[in-house]
């Protein structure tokens, strides 16, 4: 038997083709600043970056689509 998702998270996960999010492009779909981005995810609240070069981070595009629908969900 699966577990069910929510039709929201579901149709988002959907539209979303996971990729890496550089800096800019996260806060552009948040709308949350560098120094607050960072504020949060030192304190857990934000999903990690990833390293992906010496001088490089980026985020999974599908962890930072589902941070955003949960939030909205508690709107």
């Amino acid at each position: 038997m699966s577990s069910q998702s929510s039709p929201i998270a579901e149709t988002a996960q959907q539209q979303i083709e996971r990729h890496i999010m550089r800096r800019d492009e996260v806060e552009r779909k948040t709308g949350f600043k560098r120094a607050h981005i960072y504020n949060l995810m030192k304190e857990g609240k934000f999903p990690q970056a990833k390293r992906i070069g010496l001088r490089a981070v980026g985020w999974d595009s599908l962890e930072i689509e589902r941070w955003v629908v949960e939030r909205l969900g508690q709107a």
